[in-house]
């Protein structure tokens, strides 16, 4: 007999009912089935359509019961999501004629009337078992919240996180989804009257298999695996007068934040997006600012403990970059033989020989577009707000000053990338006249390249391998900006190689 993970909530109104739904969609995902039993009115369908509104941030639209339909299938920002009702399905072989056995890949599956399905029902569940409280009053409700198998751990996640959100103070507030990004984060809003705060839900990274020199991948290349890199980075930001959002609330070891709402407006705007060019300007600004400054290489984290920031060495670029063949080169129908794969290595590690003894600051490592906020009351600098930098690295300048001008998500005019980046370069030797602006050049052209090849990579696999297709369509503006950079003449050998080998993207 499976696990199971049970606890009880108790639900006064239709408001609580929506709370609970948005903490339940803010820790599934893709694959993940819900069930809403209980009997006729006790409130399954309320449940399914405050899921369905607070993941599409709609609190108006129309969500039908599925009822007549049996299913009804909603393509949400986050992922797609079938609801059914199946009190009309009287023996569960009727699942295949309507598409529910097997569940589609890829979807969420939010499920009414589940002791219709038997045998049929998925074993990875979280079941939400629905009841009239009446002596709490007359729209009152209790939820038995159980998960089954595989869903025991976001059950008791679950209960964790509420108990996070109420220990804070912030129980009575609503919930607002927001967009996340390709890692297992996941965000909402907490709104109260004119107050507003930012939930986030990071588990600690499931380790990968140990495919690299005895590390996982996230390991190798040092990627965050807990929430005390972003608060320990952005402590460190904010004490050098840098926009960071303040941590207001933190349980560090089960990995749920409440922070500062710095707020929504972007640096980017139009259709398509573009940038603005004065917030781009004083991004370019920061990052000029960041690098001039002596950054330690350990950061208190609390009065017992210090967390020290990792080297971004030439093992950990490597590994990224062979992502590319790895994943890439496959997906475009050109797997590279051994042969061809120790030519890329060698080529590589030809290239980056001399990375490891280049200035060393801290890498952002995603300081683009999406991670950065437009601060419009704040003074200089300081309007620049940064959200994301808990994958943190000592590395070289050039790699945030090319993650800002060749954003991978939107396209920056190559004109406007030279123009920032002598802008950035001028504030350099303002502040150093010993600094090495032609050094620099190379540097950027070669962790251009290194970047936007890891980028090929990781858009691939995220499609291949994590079922996000919606990544591809990065690629081939990452494609031009790579074509960028080896035009520079000490990416001479790495360009040919591309140029026989890669084949450019769809």
């Amino acid at each position: 007999m499976s696990a199971v993970a049970t606890f009880s909530v108790a639900l006064a109104n239709e408001v609580a009912t929506v709370r609970l739904m948005a903490e339940v969609a803010l820790l599934i995902g893709p694959g993940d089935v819900v069930t809403l039993s209980g009997d006729l009115g006790a409130g399954k369908t309320a449940a399914a359509r405050a899921m369905i509104r607070y993941l599409a941030d709609d609190d108006a639209l129309e969500v039908p019961s599925p009822t007549f339909t049996l299913v009804q299938t909603y393509d949400l920002p986050p992922y797609p999501l079938l609801h059914a009702d199946l009190y009309r399905v009287e023996d569960p072989s009727e699942l295949e004629e309507i598409g529910l056995s097997p569940l589609p890949d890829g979807t969420v599956a939010l499920i009414e009337w589940p002791e219709r399905a038997g045998a049929a029902l998925p074993e990875d569940r979280i079941d939400i078992a629905l009841s009239h409280r009446p002596a709490l009053g007359p729209s009152a409700r209790a939820a038995e919240i159980t998960g089954h198998g595989k869903a025991v751990k976001q059950v008791e996640r679950l209960a964790a996180l509420r108990s996070f959100i109420e220990t804070a103070g912030y129980a009575d507030a609503e919930r607002r989804h927001m967009p996340g990004d390709a890692s297992t984060r996941s965000y909402a809003r907490l709104q109260r009257g004119a107050e507003s705060v930012i939930l986030m839900n990071a588990p600690r990274r499931p380790d990968g298999p140990a495919l690299y020199a005895g590390k996982s991948y996230s390991a190798a290349v040092h990627l965050a695996e807990d929430v005390r890199p972003f608060v320990a980075i952005g402590q460190g930001l904010r004490e050098r007068g840098f926009s960071a959002p303040a941590i207001h609330h933190a349980d560090l070891d089960a990995g749920f934040l409440i922070t500062e709402d710095l707020g929504r407006i972007g640096f980017v705007e139009g259709d398509p997006p573009a940038p603005v060019v004065a917030r781009y300007q004083a991004a370019t600004d920061m990052l000029a600012a960041l690098h001039a400054k002596p950054l330690p290489d350990h950061l208190p984290l609390s009065t017992r403990e210090s967390y020290a920031v990792p080297t971004f060495d030439e093992a950990a670029m490597m590994i990224e970059v062979g992502l590319m063949p790895e994943w890439y080169l496959p997906d475009r129908g050109a797997p590279p033989s051994e042969a061809l794969r120790v030519e890329f290595v060698a080529l590589w590690r030809k290239l980056l020989a001399g990375i490891a003894t280049a200035p060393r600051t801290w890498v952002l490592r995603d300081y683009h577009s999406p991670n950065l906020i437009w601060l419009e009351d704040r003074p200089g600098i300081e309007r620049v707000g940064v959200i994301d930098f808990q994958d943190t690295v000592l590395g070289p300048a050039a790699y945030d000053v090319v993650s800002l001008l060749q954003d991978a998500r939107i396209d920056v005019p190559e004109a406007a990338e030279l123009s920032l980046l002598g802008r950035y370069v001028k504030a350099r030797l303002a502040a150093d006249p010993e600094f090495d602006a032609p050094g620099f050049a190379r540097l950027y052209a070669v962790m251009s390249a290194q970047r936007n090849t890891r980028l090929l990579g990781t858009f691939a696999r995220l499609n291949r391998r994590d079922g996000k297709p919606q990544y591809l369509k990065h690629q081939p503006r990452v494609w031009a900006y790579l074509a960028r950079s080896l035009a520079h003449p000490a990416l001479a050998e790495v360009r040919a190689w591309y140029r026989d080998h890669v084949p450019p993207p769809l």
